[in-house]
């Protein structure tokens, strides 16, 4: 786990809401309980994608673009350039050596982060993509290939967060999706999820949670929670 990250900023929240008005109206109610925001396919194909970028890195938060570019290396190199010096802090590619390099060459100012294996999928559904190898095998082979090619982290869920910090190297940022605070299970498309708790205990850097604050009765105090939960987690360790 990176140290020198401050608690508060460790919480990214996934902004998938169907249009950018929604989504400055979610980041005013929600204040100063976040910090850190991830804007992904939905609101890129609703429009307003970039305004709604800048409106956020005018207002001192941190952003993840994620798109996870998967293209030829130059135009995923190409488009990744198109991100630097706009206040970006991440972005995603979901691609194989030769992708991963070319986003890395041209990230500038901003950080590349891996997709290992979505928080969707689980066994059954990597036979259908015809993978024959374990989850966790899987992850820890792409998180390798990811450092080599000059990425600055993975996408990976917080179980296999444990393995990806037995076994890679430290400076490997990692960024776990699919969190359910404990008494927010809901039944959705995510499979393979845990705890804001598990996942720092695990190694994560970063933890992205989306429904379990936007479709709280009061976002903002679901998202204070949790910051409460990061606050203990840390003081704890």
């Amino acid at each position: 786990m990176s140290d020198g990250i401050p608690p508060e900023q460790r919480l990214i929240f996934a902004m998938d809401v169907p249009d950018a008005e929604r989504a400055r109206s979610l980041a005013i109610e929600l204040g100063d309980s976040v910090k850190f925001y991830k804007l992904g396919l939905e609101l890129m194909m609703a429009g307003g994608y970039f305004e709604l970028l800048d409106w956020l890195v005018a207002r001192d938060k941190q952003v993840f673009v994620d798109l996870k570019f998967f293209d030829v290396p130059a135009t995923v190199a190409a488009a990744v350039r198109r991100l630097n010096n706009r206040g970006i802090t991440f972005t995603t590619v979901h691609g194989n050596q030769s992708i991963m390099e070319a986003a890395a060459e041209a990230k500038g100012d901003v950080k590349i982060l891996a997709v290992t294996v979505l928080t969707s999928l689980d066994r059954g559904d990597l036979d259908d993509l015809g993978f024959s190898c374990d989850v966790e095998d899987l992850v820890l082979s792409r998180a390798r290939r990811a450092l080599e090619a000059g990425c600055d982290g993975v996408v990976s869920s917080g179980l296999e967060a444990p393995r990806l910090r037995e076994f890679i190297d430290h400076r490997l940022l990692v960024v776990v999706p699919g969190i359910r605070p404990l008494d927010n299970r809901p039944v959705d498309d995510q499979k393979r999820v845990v705890s804001v708790e598990q996942a720092f205990a695990n190694g994560a850097d970063y933890i992205v949670i989306g429904r379990p604050i936007r479709d709280a009765d009061n976002p903002r105090a679901a998202a204070e929670s949790i910051q409460e939960s990061i606050a203990k987690s840390f003081a704890a360790a």
